[in-house]
């Protein structure tokens, strides 16, 4: 059966749709010893697709799902930080393999590792809204007047964030617990709104990644996602697709305070 060029060459390790549609653009990517162009179809049985003149190889589909600990990076290369672990040094599997959804160094939890780039692209993308639930513990009381600005959207970069769902898990004196479901997933965003907040975070946790759930698998170690599992994922990203593009939210959010003069970040 014949698919568009985009989708064979995600399903061959080459990226994005967007990405792939760049190759085609440069003139990369040739059927049958001719140029492709924005649009071709291809049927991996009986067509020779190339792209720089190395034939395209369709890799089995691989789903991964790793819990990751602690100062381990989410990136595939340590090109900023030579010497420390990566997510995808504790896969130990052949081929080439996407983190989606990525964490920071100081953040733990479920990452998604994948060879479908297409899946990858639409998990990630802001567009198609897939939610995230994270446990974040914040030093100190956190009050009720900054929860409520929270789950409304504040200003970050001088743009609204997306209305959050911020459940209050506990509180005491000397920290409180938060479940923090985004649809977002700016940099470091968590973060820095506590920080902004003057409650810094002490542990983020991830523990879902659409209907994914990290349940009791151990920090460090992985293992290949169920067929259920694919198959609810995959029927996630179809019904994004389906539902289209929102945007990010017009109105004009919060700004949060300034963050206390503490020394810490």
């Amino acid at each position: 059966m014949a698919e568009r060029l985009q989708k064979l060459m995600a399903r061959a390790g080459y990226g994005s749709r967007r990405a792939n549609e760049a190759l085609i653009r440069a003139g990369r990517v040739r059927v049958n010893d001719r140029v492709a162009r924005l649009g071709d179809r291809a049927d991996p049985e009986k067509d020779t697709v190339t792209v720089d003149g190395k034939p395209l190889k369709l890799q089995k589909p691989v789903y991964v799902m790793l819990h990751k600990p602690r100062g381990v990076l989410s990136s595939t290369e340590d090109e900023l930080e030579e010497g420390r672990p990566t997510v995808r040094e504790m896969v130990p599997l052949p081929g080439h393999l996407y983190p989606v959804g990525r964490l920071d160094r100081q953040s733990e939890g479920l990452i998604l590792l994948t060879n479908d780039g297409q899946l990858a692209h639409r998990l990630t993308h802001p567009r198609y809204e897939h939610e995230k639930v994270y446990d974040v513990t914040l030093e100190g009381a956190i009050g009720d007047e900054a929860l409520a600005q929270w789950r409304q959207g504040l200003l970050l970069d001088g743009e609204p964030t997306a209305p959050a769902r911020v459940e209050l898990l506990q509180r005491d004196p000397n920290s409180t617990r938060l479940r923090i479901t985004l649809r977002e997933g700016r940099k470091r965003q968590i973060r820095r709104i506590a920080a902004a907040f003057g409650h810094p975070v002490q542990r983020l946790l991830r523990t879902h990644i659409g209907p994914l759930a990290l349940g009791d698998l151990p920090p460090g170690q992985w293992r290949h996602l169920t067929p259920a599992e694919v198959e609810a994922l995959q029927e996630r990203v179809r019904a994004g697709a389906r539902k289209g593009a929102t945007g990010r939210p017009t109105r004009r959010g919060l700004r949060p305070p300034r963050p206390k003069r503490s020394g810490r970040n």
